[in-house]
């Protein structure tokens, strides 16, 4: 207990599934968060549980692929919690579909919340982070970004895009004491998850060796790990608790 004691979290898409899983678990480890999202009324429930706990929190809305949204967020944030010592980069969107099919407007907006909000919401942080000489940003990434799949291509590319994009960042950041790092989950029994049509779900179920999706309590210790002391010679790394559907 107390590995994130006087930290000050932010998590975006931390109202609903990993991203509210993780928020309460550093909470719970010590850390006063602020929870982004696009729904501020689950936003605002997660706080609610935060302090409950007895830390300090703060819901703010937000669309993650907008920068001037991002920019007026983490102001917001930063006024009522701190600067952000550790940033997990966790909304995201997902959709099937073939790519001989596939509208330009959906590859676009998987781009734009899927790969780009993870350069608008770091740029955000890095200033306080090089500036305090200490760090933190763990990036959501995806086992397809190693494994690729049928009508995901959209989705896939913008998840390898974060890894590309985390290990390039922690070159450039580590003299500064900031680490960062990926987790590239396995299928997730999440609200995300449960919205994909259902054979595109039990076709990806039976890929997976333990024949079932994670749960988010199982991925939220891996944040935990990457966020404390205890993760601080990763760098540039991808960590995959996937369920063994892509063994690295």
């Amino acid at each position: 207990m107390d590995r994130l004691r006087g930290r000050v979290a932010l998590v975006t898409g931390g109202a609903k599934g990993l991203g509210r899983a993780i928020a309460l678990l550093f909470a719970r480890e010590g850390a006063n968060v602020a929870v982004v999202d696009l729904d501020i009324a689950e936003a605002r429930k997660v706080a609610d549980e935060i302090r409950g706990i007895g830390r300090e929190a703060v819901a703010t809305q937000a669309d993650v692929g907008d920068p001037h949204q991002v920019t007026q967020a983490f102001q917001q944030a930063v006024g009522a919690v701190g600067d952000v010592q550790i940033l997990v980069n966790n909304a995201g969107i997902d959709s099937t579909s073939v790519v001989a099919e596939m509208p330009l407007e959906m590859w676009d907006e998987m781009i734009r919340i899927n790969l780009r909000s993870i350069f608008l919401c770091t740029r955000a942080v890095l200033p306080p982070m090089i500036r305090n000489h200490y760090g933190r940003i763990i990036n959501i990434s995806s086992q397809l970004a190693h494994k690729g799949a049928r009508e995901m291509a959209h989705y896939s590319a913008a998840k390898a895009g974060v890894i590309g994009f985390t290990r390039s960042l922690a070159y450039e950041v580590a003299e500064h004491n900031i680490t960062v790092n990926a987790i590239a989950p396995g299928p997730l029994d999440t609200e995300l998850f449960r919205k994909l049509p259902e054979s595109w779900r039990a076709n990806k179920l039976k890929e997976v060796p333990l024949h079932r999706p994670g749960t988010v309590d199982e991925i939220a210790p891996t944040a935990l790990l990457l966020a404390s002391d205890d993760g601080g010679y990763y760098l540039g790394s991808t960590l995959n608790p996937n369920g063994g559907d892509v063994m690295v």
